[in-house]
């Protein structure tokens, strides 16, 4: 079996050509709220959605909430809630969360479902078949909080309130407890090769930060213990009972883990169509279990693992670590009041670089927002659509006027123009959404130059120079040009400005693909002279220092 799974794993680890790409996020625990750290998993993986569906790839792209485990019992119990009503009132919040912040999911899945039950029954079934799972002895160290087994390498010491040395997880500082019990297992032991094998493309983890990491504790061992893939029943009651055993219920992260399975129909034969995911964002702090345990239960069960995880850093809040017990848990909904969706959107997707912390701060907030969104990006468009320079809302032809200006800054400007496409893709094709801003905002920056060095308005005032009109539209024409090229390469980034700044060019929906963001001087079909609507815009409405 071992032998024939590695001519498999040979013959389907090609180079991905296919045009569909299935994209997930992680399922977000409903044990509270969603905070921006949930905001930015959601925000990152539809900005690469809609980047894959510029390109003219069909993607199926997933998100939903994970609603089983003793956390959760706990949470229902505090907020004096049946679990099932707590964990619909908590789901629906994450879902608002996608929906307010232009989270375009194909489906949002909850592990409460009975379609998703039954995919881990099956799940389940097709291991232990194929002989991976086993009942025997568990003991060593568990972490209640985190709904996790620990192996000593995980751990370190301290002392609590009282002076007593106590055992922590080492990621996230939560206490650990000694158990031991009678469960049934899984032979994670087993596959140590094959996740090497697996792990021999470098694109299977980015960034390379968490590859090596993973690619350590791979090659260490020290977590590849055989797992614990169920409780007993009675010390976690609230989760899917055990299918081989009703006094046992199926271990929280199996569950979880299955639903990107459960989203596509499996175990009906339709999932194929789709699988192994393309993508999967997962936190830094997930990286164990989507990197060790998600790719070892697929190949137990004969499936592909998954082409390639994004894992990215956490959020600090003035560079302090986010935790209920300091008070700031940064709500998406409340920051949203004070800077908007589509602002809070921009600056998550903007600051976080994904192998950093990154670190929430208001008034840098404030100050990129302003400086990028109504300054640099708002303040071109109307430079070039005011009444004074542009009475007749005039779009003059890229065209027609792409070599009229003869100075060093209207150079600079299509050389930007030219560059900025294959300097954006080459970022979003690495998943450093900040250097694509950074090539917009300079390209965006080099063409507010031109216009202050040509000065349109004075330009407008000699209606009977024919030299001058020339100049004029010419410099319209590279402005508008430089909005449209940055509005469709923000497009995945900041989906609701960008539609409204291209409605505002009479951008045709046809002509809003990534093969777009080439000046239209090099495109023979390019579209002849267009006017821009005659409503006034507010791209983004400056922010008030807080």
């Amino acid at each position: 079996m071992r032998s024939s799974w590695s001519q498999t794993i040979k013959r389907h680890y090609a180079k991905d050509s296919s045009q569909n790409k299935y994209i997930t996020t992680p399922i977000f625990y409903v044990n509270a709220g969603p905070h921006i750290g949930h905001l930015y998993s959601a925000v990152l993986a539809d900005a690469i959605v809609r980047y894959n569906n510029m390109l003219g790839h069909q993607t199926f792209f997933t998100t939903g909430t994970d609603e089983h485990g003793n956390k959760i019992k706990n949470a229902a119990a505090t907020a004096d809630l049946p679990n099932l009503e707590y964990c619909t009132r908590i789901s629906q919040q994450f879902r608002e969360m996608c929906d307010r912040f232009e989270v375009d999911y194909s489906r949002f899945i909850r592990t409460t479902e009975k379609q998703h039950c039954d995919a881990v029954y099956h799940f389940w079934k097709r291991l232990e078949e194929r002989g991976h799972i086993y009942l025997g002895k568990y003991s060593g160290w568990y972490c209640v909080s985190d709904e996790a087994f620990l192996c000593n390498t995980e751990l370190v010491e301290q002392r609590d309130s009282s002076g007593k040395v106590i055992k922590v997880s080492a990621e996230s500082g939560n206490i650990v407890e000694w158990t031991e019990e009678e469960n049934y297992k899984f032979r994670l032991s087993a596959f140590q090769n094959d996740l090497k094998y697996w792990l021999k493309d470098e694109n299977t983890v980015r960034p390379a930060l968490y590859h090596k990491t993973l690619s350590q504790w791979i090659d260490e061992g020290a977590c590849l213990q055989d797992l614990s893939i169920t409780r007993i029943r009675n010390k976690v009651p609230w989760a899917i009972p055990s299918p081989c055993d009703k006094s046992h219920s199926i271990y929280v992260w199996l569950d979880a883990l299955v639903n990107y399975l459960t989203v596509l129909g499996y175990p009906n034969e339709s999932y194929k169509e789709l699988w192994p995911p393309t993508i999967q964002i997962i936190g830094k702090d997930i990286l164990k279990f989507h990197g060790i345990y998600w790719p070892a239960f697929l190949i137990a069960a004969g499936l592909e693992p998954p082409k390639t995880l994004l894992c990215h850093a956490h959020w600090t809040i003035d560079h302090k670590k986010m935790s209920k017990s300091k008070g700031n848990v940064i709500s998406p909904f409340e920051a949203a009041s004070d800077y908007s969706e589509e602002g809070l959107r921009y600056f998550i997707l903007r600051e976080a670089i994904p192998q950093n912390d990154a670190n929430y701060n208001s008034t840098k907030i404030v100050n990129i927002l302003n400086s990028e969104l109504a300054d640099t990006l708002g303040n071109l468009v109307n430079r070039c659509v005011g009444k004074t320079v542009n009475p007749s809302k005039e779009f003059p032809n890229p065209a027609r006027y792409w070599n009229v200006l003869q100075s060093q800054v209207a150079d600079e400007t299509r050389e930007s123009l030219k560059s900025v496409g294959r300097k954006a893709r080459k970022s979003y094709e690495e998943y450093n959404l900040h250097h694509v801003v950074d090539a917009v905002m300079n390209m965006l920056y080099c063409a507010n130059k031109m216009v202050t060095y040509h000065e349109p308005w004075q330009l407008r005032k000699q209606v009977d120079n024919a030299d001058s009109i020339k100049e004029l539209k010419a410099v319209i024409s590279l402005a508008l040009e430089s909005s449209r090229i940055g509005a469709l390469i923000l497009y995945p980034i900041i989906p609701r400005l960008s539609s409204s700044l291209l409605d505002f060019l009479n951008i045709p929906k046809e002509n809003r693909t990534w093969a777009n963001t080439a000046p239209e001087f090099f495109n023979n079909n390019s579209l002849k002279e267009r006017h821009i609507e005659h409503n006034n815009l507010l791209l983004f409405k400056k922010i008030r220092s807080q």
